[in-house]
């Protein structure tokens, strides 16, 4: 009888994850694999290989990549930081990074566009420093700025926890035993923080290599990533099959990158991160 209530109560679950995550997605290989008469063909998969799919593809991997090494060498020294704090401190820090993440995401990168612009706050600064105006809105460092942003304290949070899982017992005992602190550090606090480091760096890759919201409000259509190529496939183009041949390349990218990451995280003894 247990087990019966169990399974009914779980039942609300299984309809969610039918109809807003199995039906899309076989909806999205459908077209895919289809042309639009419904015959199968892979010409929408295999149109990744044209160069300006192509070329949008490997600029959102150098992107997601950029923006996922800025982040991980942001995060650790914050994450440490954060771990040494007292208590209410840790607590306080901890909101003011998750503070913005409640704020709509359009109005946090439509704010960078006021600081980056020609007329920006950026740029309104440095002519009263007597400095020449940078030209950083709509080219990818922009967009790599408004990644960052929006996507560090995904990166933050999993390397605090797995630091604040530490023992700190061990630590002392490794400074008791004459261990120098970046023996410490390399011997101890970095194999402990592995996990973390992992899930942060998928948390933040998948998210960035997919994004096209800040590509268009960051690079004013002159930085084209593939999530752009994707929608307007969608939105303008109408085309469903090309614009899901291209999603499915895209979600075996995100696959195969979890996958990776996934298993050098168990070889370096961190364990499974999804």
């Amino acid at each position: 009888m247990y087990k019966w209530k169990r399974q009914f109560l779980s039942g609300p679950y299984v309809v969610w994850i039918a109809g807003f995550i199995i039906l899309p997605i076989l909806t999205i290989f459908y077209y895919g694999i289809t042309d639009s008469s419904g015959s199968f063909t892979l010409a929408n998969i295999f149109a990744i290989a044209e160069p300006i799919h192509m070329k949008a593809l490997l600029l959102s991997l150098k992107l997601a990549l950029l923006c996922t090494a800025f982040c991980l060498i942001l995060s650790y020294p914050l994450a440490m930081i954060l771990n040494n704090l007292h208590l209410k401190q840790q607590s306080f820090v901890v909101f003011i990074f998750v503070l913005p993440m409640w704020m709509n995401f359009m109005l946090r990168i439509l704010a960078w566009q006021l600081l980056l612009s020609n007329n920006g706050i950026l740029n309104t600064i440095l002519e009263g420093l007597g400095m020449p105006k940078l030209q950083l809105l709509n080219t990818p460092s922009a967009v790599v700025f408004g990644m960052v942003y929006d996507f560090l304290p995904f990166m933050i949070l999993p390397i605090y926890n797995a630091m604040g899982r530490i023992q700190r017992d061990v630590v002392d005992a490794a400074r008791d035993l004459g261990a120098s602190e970046l023996q410490v550090f390399l011997k101890i606090i970095l194999p402990l923080t592995i996990s973390g480091v992992i899930s942060g760096i998928i948390m933040v890759f998948v998210p960035a290599l997919t994004s096209f919201v800040i590509s268009n409000l960051l690079g004013g259509g002159k930085v084209l990533l593939i999530g752009n190529v994707i929608e307007q496939e969608f939105m303008q183009n109408m085309d469903w099959n090309m614009g899901s041949g291209l999603s499915i390349v895209l979600m075996i990218f995100v696959v195969a990158s979890m996958a990776f990451m996934n298993a050098h995280g168990s070889e370096e003894g961190g364990g499974a991160v999804w």
